[in-house]
C-alpha cells in the first residue's frame, strides 16, 4: 500500500514574518515536509530573473520536482498565482478563472497526476477574502464544471488557502461533494495564520470519499514559523 503525502502552503511571495524575501528558506521548509505533492499559493514567477522573483522554477529545481503554474495576474513583468509541485509527472494541467467581477483576479489550478497507476486530480485553490466573492467562487467551482468536469476519471483532492475562517458557503458546498480533512483526522492545532501566533484557520484539504486519510498535521518547525505568514498543512493518504 502506498502512502501519498500532500501539502498546501501559502508562501506569501517567499516573504517571511521578518519581512525578508528568501526563497531558499521556503525550499528548506518544503524539504522538511517530505511531501509528494504540494499546492503553493502566492508565488511570483518572472522568467530569467534571480531566485527571489523566479520562485516557482527555483523551488522546483532546488527540490528536483515537476511543477506547473496557473497565473492569477501579471506582476513585475511575470506571473503571480498558484503552483503545483509534484514528485510524479503532471500529465495534464489547466487553469480555471474563478474571478468575481470587480474583485481581485483569482484562479483554480488543476493538475492530473498518475501515482503507481492511481489517477489523481489535484486542485489548488486560493479564494477571495470577501464573503460575497467566496460565494461566487463556490458556485463557479460547481456550476462551471471545475470540480465536476466530465473528463475527471480519478479521485479528487482539493487543497488551498480558502480564506474562510467560518463555515460559509464554500465549506458547505465542498463538504457536500468531498470529505473535509479536519473533520475526520484529529489535529493538535487547527489554525495556520499568521504563522507565529495562529488565530485563523484558512488552509484546508478536501478529498474523495474513496480515499483514506491516515494522518494530518500543521508543520511548525522553527523555520516554518518565520518563512511565510502561513503554516503548511500536511496530510497522508492511503492509496
Amino acid at each position: 500500500m502506498r502512502v501519498l503525502r500532500v501539502a498546501t502552503y501559502n508562501i506569501h511571495k517567499c516573504q517571511g514574518m521578518d519581512g525578508r524575501v528568501r526563497p531558499e528558506r521556503i525550499a528548506r521548509v518544503l524539504a522538511e515536509l517530505n511531501a509528494d505533492v504540494v499546492a503553493l499559493q502566492e508565488v511570483l514567477s518572472v522568467p530569467g530573473t534571480r531566485a527571489e522573483t523566479n520562485q516557482a522554477e527555483y523551488l522546483a529545481t532546488r527540490l528536483g520536482w515537476h511543477f506547473v503554474q496557473a497565473d492569477t495576474r501579471q506582476l513585475r513583468g511575470g506571473v503571480y498565482g498558484n503552483v503545483l509541485l509534484s514528485r510524479f509527472p503532471i500529465h495534464e494541467h489547466r487553469k480555471h478563472d474563478i474571478t468575481r467581477l470587480g474583485s481581485e483576479e483569482r484562479s483554480a489550478l488543476r493538475g492530473d497526476i498518475l501515482v503507481d497507476g492511481h489517477a489523481l486530480h489535484v486542485f489548488n485553490l486560493h479564494l477571495g477574502t470577501n464573503f460575497f466573492e467566496r460565494r461566487h467562487q463556490a458556485r463557479v467551482l460547481m456550476e462551471q464544471e471545475v470540480l465536476r468536469a466530465p473528463d475527471l476519471k480519478g479521485e479528487r483532492i482539493v487543497l488551498g488557502d480558502l480564506n474562510e475562517w467560518t463555515r460559509g458557503l464554500v465549506t458547505r458546498t465542498l463538504t457536500r461533494e468531498l470529505k473535509r480533512l479536519d473533520l475526520e483526522v484529529p489535529m493538535f492545532r487547527r489554525r495556520t495564520y499568521p504563522a507565529l501566533l495562529p488565530m485563523l484557520h484558512l488552509d484546508y484539504v478536501y478529498y474523495e470519499h474513496s480515499l483514506r486519510a491516515r494522518d494530518a498535521f500543521f508543520h511548525t518547525s522553527r523555520l516554518a514559523l518565520v518563512a511565510s505568514d502561513h503554516l503548511p498543512l500536511v496530510a497522508d493518504f492511503a492509496l
